[in-house]
């Protein structure tokens, strides 16, 4: 049985793929809200900068998930992703309480071949102005640490 995101995550919508397409290639932008909560801030009520690679996390998994796929499945099959490169820009600040709206689109996964690397990029949108932007790398790996195709 698959668990039901955090109380403080509202998963949105998803685009949908072709029957059969893997998760990791459908594409699309997945988005899902998260509310600022108390301790991610300052003692002004901003939100910490370590707080964002957290609220993207919580969007590429909740993507997975709605993918039909959960990252506790991914390692029962032996397969990890860590993330190789984090760029985030910050562009407003967020503050306690706020609610915010993590856009996430799978850039690629490449190159041809066996598919090891993928990326993501991001918004991080309160209502319609846009606090963040990101982007990601993942690299899937085995058990020991070494690289492993994602097909």
């Amino acid at each position: 049985m698959e668990p039901s995101p955090p109380a403080d995550v509202d998963a949105q919508s998803t685009d949908t793929a072709p029957p059969g397409q893997p998760w990791f290639e459908q594409g699309g932008t997945f988005t899902c809200d998260v509310r600022v909560r108390y301790a991610e801030c300052d003692p002004m009520g901003i939100a910490h900068h370590a707080s964002y690679p957290v609220w993207l996390e919580i969007g590429r998994t909740e993507m997975l998930r709605g993918s039909g796929m959960s990252y506790a499945q991914l390692e029962a099959d032996g397969v990890f992703l860590v993330v190789a490169k984090l760029e985030v820009r910050y562009r407003r600040p967020v503050r306690y309480d706020d609610v915010l709206t993590i856009e996430v689109r799978t850039d690629g996964v490449g190159p041809d071949g066996p598919a090891v690397k993928l990326a993501h990029t991001y918004r991080v949108m309160r209502g319609r102005e846009l606090c963040a932007t990101a982007s990601t790398l993942l690299v899937s790996v085995d058990g020991s640490g070494r690289m492993r195709p994602l097909r």
